[in-house]
């Protein structure tokens, strides 16, 4: 195969696996007009977006198997045709089981076409091509989060909700066809499948679907407290412990775990995961901020984080070469001091703060992601043989993934709970002269505003915290050479 013609290869997978990222986020601002649309409530609308999270969160480790099986060529493009025809039903959906049971169906294939596209970057190409793998794939990851919800946010005022499934007709169509006839990369081999561990797989499926629904559903509804998030909890931990417990001793294991006994993939997992809890932590608590202490519509909260995306944009090819000059370790060291410190002057927020206050916090934070991204991705796949590459690429993604979804929902409950902690002191200053000279309602609405600000400064010092705490593990990792000197001495 052609340098060029794995570049397009490379390039047609990679507009799949945005579409597919793209899809997790788009719906986000949209789903009370979805709801409403459904005839359903407006407490059901989230599990347009949770069953999505679940069933890409189950595929992402299956991966690796399947495509090792059936090759990568037929894998991506059976996932990217399938994705294309439950969008479709989607959008023309007359009821909420519908749209739920489809989207689920779009996080299932879209699953596996994530890691996929990162497994085939690391397999076809070397050296200073190589290096810019993480960094362009980095940016796409980040970037479709980003702009999903102002996005969906437009098309929705623009047309109607059905359109946020309706555009991925057009890639969908074109991706199934130029796939295949061009992404000849590996040859499949049916006998991967032979004396698999079966019963592994609805206990992983068990395990990290009850896992996400306790993460999402958990903030709404007091953790523990409320019935169902606790037996769901349960039934995840148990299914999660034989899970374990029938990888590490089976013979042919339907997610090889023993790639974690190499201490660079552990550590860059690890790694990964706090980029992840950041990535998504802060994509969620900047809008939710514009949207209710502010009240910005979608399209302005587009704008107002849109300069992530630039910056991250900027960053793209300096941290690539960067990649090829200096320690792996070096970089996570400048990318996670530089994310800490954009959060820590997000601490200082106050409720006028909009899209200028937030402009030099958000450069930092897009800015720093590429030199987080690069070298964790590097450390997990960038000495994995070639035969365990599929794998690692699945679980690394995995534990970006749930890195994401623990820290929205740790973000969460610190909101709430510092929410009540700081209306309660704030309300310990009143005074009966200050509720007579302003009003009960108008003093409450500005504790309430206030409270709020304060839990959202709490919130970003705890990311903050997360990556330069993280940073503690570096000396266990052993040097990591530049790509540039790996490829050299291959």
């Amino acid at each position: 195969m052609s340098e060029r013609l794995k570049l397009f290869v490379f390039a047609i997978m990679a507009i799949g696996m945005f579409m597919a990222l793209l899809d997790i986020q788009i719906v986000a601002a949209s789903l009370p007009e979805i709801t409403s649309g459904l005839a359903a409530g407006a407490d059901q609308g989230s599990w347009i977006q949770t069953s999505y999270l679940i069933a890409e969160i189950v595929m992402i480790p299956l991966s690796g198997l399947l495509s090792q099986a059936f090759s990568t060529r037929w894998v991506f493009t059976a996932s990217a045709a399938a994705f294309t025809v439950a969008s479709v039903a989607c959008g023309f959906a007359n009821s909420l089981e519908t749209a739920i049971f489809f989207r689920a169906v779009q996080g299932f294939v879209g699953g596996a076409m994530i890691p996929t596209v990162f497994a085939t970057g690391y397999a076809l190409f070397k050296g200073p091509k190589q290096a810019l793998i993480p960094a362009i794939l980095g940016m796409t990851s980040t970037l479709a989060p980003v702009i999903g919800p102002s996005l969906g946010g437009w098309i929705t005022d623009l047309a109607s909700w059905r359109w946020l499934f309706f555009i991925n007709v057009v890639p969908g169509i074109a991706i199934p066809i130029l796939v295949p006839l061009y992404g000849k990369i590996d040859e499949p081999d049916p006998d991967a499948l032979r004396g698999v561990d079966w019963w592994a797989i609805p206990l992983m499926a068990l395990f990290l679907g009850g896992l996400i629904y306790v993460l999402e559903e958990g903030p709404r509804y007091d953790w523990f407290n409320d019935p169902t998030n606790y037996q769901v909890a349960w039934a995840s931990a148990l299914s999660g412990v034989a899970f374990l417990y029938r990888s590490l001793t089976h013979p042919r294991p339907v997610v090889n775990l023993s790639i974690f006994k190499k201490r660079r993939f552990a550590l860059g997992s690890v790694f990964l995961w706090v980029t992840g809890a950041g990535i998504f932590t802060a994509i969620y608590l900047i809008p939710q901020f514009l949207a209710s202490i502010r009240h910005f519509r979608s399209l302005e909260i587009g704008k107002a984080v849109a300069v992530t995306g630039f910056a991250q944009f900027f960053a793209t090819p300096i941290a690539a070469r960067m990649s090829q000059k200096l320690d792996a370790r070096a970089m996570l060291v400048f990318g996670f001091l530089l994310f800490a410190s954009s959060t820590y002057v997000s601490v200082g927020i106050t409720s006028e703060w909009g899209g200028p206050e937030f402009l030099w916090p958000q450069v930092l934070r897009g800015f720093s992601l590429m030199f987080c991204i690069v070298p964790a991705t590097n450390m997990c796949l960038g000495s994995v043989p070639p035969e365990q590459l599929k794998a690692a690429s699945g679980l690394s993604n995995l534990m970006r993934n749930l890195g994401g979804a623990v820290g929205i929902a740790v973000a969460n409950t610190v909101l709430n709970d510092r929410y009540r902690l700081h209306f309660a002191r704030l309300s310990e200053h009143l005074t009966h002269q200050v509720l007579d000279r302003y009003g009960f309602s108008r003093v409450m609405s500005l504790l309430n505003r206030e409270a709020h600000t304060l839990a959202f400064a709490d919130s970003f010092l705890l990311l903050g915290a997360l990556f330069v705490g993280s940073l503690v593990l570096l000396p266990l990792s052993p040097p990591i050479p530049p790509t540039a000197v790996k490829t050299a001495e291959h």
